[in-house]
């Protein structure tokens, strides 16, 4: 399986575009509390099961990624912990940890936003969700509402490098 650009039909772009909302809702959240504005919702039977935020900061716990808590969320709702109907929506690429454990919990597809040249790990950097040696293989689908996941993630950034500015008033 490889990373595909989003050209899927009306109907199933609708869809998408409505669930990354909800993935942008909980990316603002993170921004809000400071934190790299990346958020994650996942998806059963066209209904969102589960939600998360970035809370690395907040938790003192690098692994405290968008995925990683919505993953939890989902493993507590359905019970179990293979996700092979679900589909996790992203604003940001998974990173090589996030990756990892989307092949271990078998998810079955992977739709985000934007792509992350630096640490990206379905696709730019490594592709790991996809990869053929592993006993599983996610289903991808990334440039669904790539740029507001960008504009987001840069305004971020740049917030924090004005706030660290000599003179600046932290405002």
């Amino acid at each position: 399986m490889k990373t595909v650009k989003a050209t899927e039909s009306a109907a199933a772009g609708a869809d998408h575009h409505r669930f990354m909302t909800q993935a942008m809702l909980e990316a603002r959240k993170a921004a809000d509390i400071r934190e790299v504005p990346v958020g994650a919702v996942i998806v059963f039977k066209n209904r969102i099961i589960a939600r998360g935020h970035n809370q690395v900061e907040l938790l003192s716990d690098p692994t405290a990624h968008a995925e990683m808590i919505c993953l939890s969320a989902a493993y507590g709702y359905l019970g179990e912990k293979y996700l092979v109907d679900c589909t996790m929506y992203v604003t940001l690429e998974p990173c090589p940890m996030c990756a990892g454990a989307l092949v271990w919990s078998k998810l079955g597809k992977l739709v985000f936003g934007a792509q992350d040249e630096k640490a990206g790990a379905c696709g730019s950097l490594f592709n790991i969700a996809a990869h053929q040696s592993l006993n599983h293989r996610i289903e991808i689908l990334h440039g669904i509402m790539e740029l507001e996941s960008e504009a987001l993630i840069q305004s971020f950034f740049k917030r924090l490098r004005e706030e660290s500015q000599p003179g600046q008033s932290g405002r």
